[in-house]
């Protein structure tokens, strides 16, 4: 077995299913990643119907099965940890219905975030603590794993009743966003069907290299999203963590949509960072080196490209890191 290369269709909502599975097949990849909730909305993937009837999971998987596709995983990333009442609840009902219906679908790989929960029990807004050497920090951290906890192992004892891999991204703004972070994960949780989504974006954002970080977590690695970042000379005087963004774009066709009825705020006009396709921060040699180390802990994981670069169209983008990484796994026989 190898690796399976695809990309996940989000960034393809204005198409049907069976148009994006097209445009997929038509730049050389295999497999496809869906979305079925959080803080996006489900444009491939009918829920309801799906966990409603086994006809309508049959009639999904044939279109996949006509396009010669394989369907790689289902995707609820959100926050069901926030104390908001437009997150939190929704978001674990999203992600409890995805774990059952990648069940149903025989899909191994659920992709989730960890999230993040207020401050306290009286909380308005989730909040993410980042470098707690203040005492007061810690104690919200020890707050906020107080919450986590006993939610994700309702979850772990959910997929494993369901036979699927429930894959945390390590996305800033997560209780999990590093390997530290994930292991005392580990630690408190105790998980069997709970590992991570390899997504070097976050990494290279925070500094980190994600080879090292694929080495670090061995086996807990479970799924991986396959996306670029840039660090710009921005970062010179910035840093990574920089505050000084402006206000959402009055004008609804210059917002950059990060969900369903939220967008991203405007960013600086010399950025320290931001996502790009794949190969515009790291060239092929650097992505072979990447899969090699991935096939060292799993080589039948599955790879899905994540596009979010501004600079190109949807398609434009994907078909330019599927380039990148199918020639990365050329070079490195994966």
């Amino acid at each position: 077995m190898s690796f399976t290369y695809g990309a996940y269709t989000a960034c393809l909502q204005d198409r049907t299913l069976p148009e994006a599975l097209e445009v997929l097949r038509g730049i050389g990849l295999t497999g496809a990643e869906v979305n079925t909730g959080g803080f996006i909305p489900s444009p491939h993937a009918p829920v309801d119907a799906l966990l409603a009837s086994e006809r309508a999971r049959s009639e999904f998987l044939q279109v996949f099965a006509d396009a010669e596709m394989q369907l790689t995983g289902l995707t609820a990333s959100g926050n069901p940890l926030s104390p908001l009442p437009t997150e939190g609840l929704g978001h674990a009902h999203d992600l409890r219905r995805t774990i059952e219906l990648a069940g149903l679908l025989g899909v191994r790989d659920v992709v989730a975030m960890s999230g993040t929960p207020g401050t306290d029990p009286g909380a308005r807004y989730p909040a993410w603590i980042v470098n707690p050497w203040n005492g007061i920090d810690l104690e919200i951290l020890e707050y906020q794993w107080s919450v986590a906890v006993p939610f994700w192992k309702e979850i772990d004892a959910l997929a494993r009743t369901h036979g699927v891999k429930v894959a945390l991204e390590m996305h800033p703004r997560n209780l999990v966003f590093s390997p530290p972070s994930f292991e005392r994960f580990v630690e408190l949780v105790e998980p069997t069907n709970i590992g991570v989504n390899l997504d070097p974006s976050h990494l290279f954002w925070q500094q980190m290299e994600p080879i090292d970080c694929i080495e670090r977590l061995g086996s807990y690695i479970t799924h991986v999203h396959a996306k670029d970042t840039s660090v710009l000379p921005g970062a010179a005087t910035r840093g990574v963590l920089d505050t000084d963004f402006g206000p959402v774009p009055e004008d609804p066709a210059q917002r950059t949509p990060t969900g369903m009825g939220h967008y991203c705020s405007t960013w600086p006009e010399d950025p320290a960072w931001r996502f790009v396709a794949i190969g515009e921060g790291h060239d092929a040699e650097y992505w072979s080196r990447f899969l090699a180390a991935l096939a060292a802990v799993d080589p039948q994981l599955n790879v899905n490209i994540e596009h979010e670069d501004a600079a190109f169209d949807r398609v434009e983008g994907i078909a330019r890191g599927a380039k990148t990484l199918l020639a990365a796994a050329a070079q490195s026989g994966l």
